[in-house]
């Protein structure tokens, strides 16, 4: 395993982290989620040189959390980081334009959360703690920078981060201007390039960390996917890959396959493409399984991607706006 700094926090972090998820299941998560395969594929990431792991409350109102708590326990020698989120108070995901944030990340909800997440995690501080939605609009008011300055004073807290909405990268922007953010955690993978175009160049000059979420699109850049494809009701990805995304989605994935070189799988490719770009400090796949923990980390490390094939991945960016299926 390849480590890289994570911005000015300064921690070494593995390249390939990982993203839980898939593995806690529950309400508007993925279905198929197993307690004891989860842990054995944690178990597994840490054995392989995994030291980051980005989870949230909402992901299983806090089981996600209290899965991490295990491992932390079976792991006490390792240097393990742990990134959570404040879910919003009104369950918005993602927020809106109009969105207010006393009714998303009021002073007493940021509070209350970050102690929920150090109760399920079992630990005496997070290491980043990050915002799960974000509109730029709230940049400048003090409601959420005094708790978040409190929470660090007092050793609660590290690091403090931002998830970004999906395909909104620059809705950020004002926040960085604060100093008051390390790190910014966005989906860039190969058809969503989009981070490069500012926020990429912006973090990099103030070294602040990027987290790379989303790196196979969903699925998508899995290559598995096809127009008949069909999850359980209570999956979320039943919602997220109505009948036009769905379609789009195999369409896209179907033209990059006739470039994946022979000797390489597209998810290989997909996380390589994204570990070519120095801004990014570590890759959240989500893993399920063993198998998935060993391929998805045995990427970190490989050389980067020749220019011709890097320039034509470059070719496949696909720019997308929000919708009220993509959440």
């Amino acid at each position: 395993m390849e480590y890289r700094r994570f911005g000015r926090l300064g921690w070494q972090v593995s390249e390939v982290g990982y993203g839980m998820w898939g593995i806690a299941g529950g309400e508007g998560g993925w279905t198929g989620a197993d307690d004891t395969t989860g842990q054995e594929a944690l178990d597994k990431s840490v054995e392989l040189g995994c030291t980051f792991f980005d989870t949230a409350w909402i992901y299983g109102r806090g089981h996600s959390e209290e899965l991490l708590a295990e491992l932390l326990r079976r792991h006490k020698e390792k240097q393990l980081y742990v990134a959570t989120k404040i879910p919003p108070k009104d369950r918005n995901f993602p927020s809106r334009r109009d969105s207010r944030l006393a009714d998303v990340f009021p002073e007493g909800h940021i509070l209350e959360y970050t102690h929920k997440s150090l109760e399920n995690l079992g630990t005496d501080s997070i290491d980043l703690l990050q915002f799960h939605v974000w509109e730029d609009a709230w940049a400048d008011d003090p409601a959420w920078q005094e708790p978040i300055r409190r929470l660090r004073d007092e050793g609660v807290v590290k690091g403090v981060g931002i998830s970004v909405n999906r395909w909104e990268p620059t809705n950020v922007l004002k926040a960085l201007d604060t100093g008051l953010i390390d790190s910014v955690q966005v989906i860039y993978n190969i058809f969503d390039q989009a981070p490069e175009d500012e926020l990429f160049a912006v973090c990099q000059e103030r070294d602040i960390a990027v987290i790379a979420r989303v790196p196979f699109d969903e699925g998508t850049l899995t290559g598995t996917l096809t127009r008949e494809t069909t999850w359980p009701k209570d999956d979320w990805r039943a919602s997220y890959f109505v009948p036009e995304n769905l379609a789009a989605s195999v369409e896209h994935a179907d033209r990059l396959k006739t470039v994946v070189p022979d000797d390489m799988t597209m998810p290989e490719l997909a996380l390589r493409f994204i570990l070519q770009h120095p801004a990014v400090s570590t890759v959240i796949p989500g893993m399920r399984s063993v198998r998935h923990v060993a391929s998805n980390l045995g990427v970190s490390g490989r050389e980067p991607l020749s220019p011709e094939l890097y320039a034509e991945l470059r070719g496949h960016r696909w720019d997308r706006t929000p919708t009220a299926w993509s959440q």
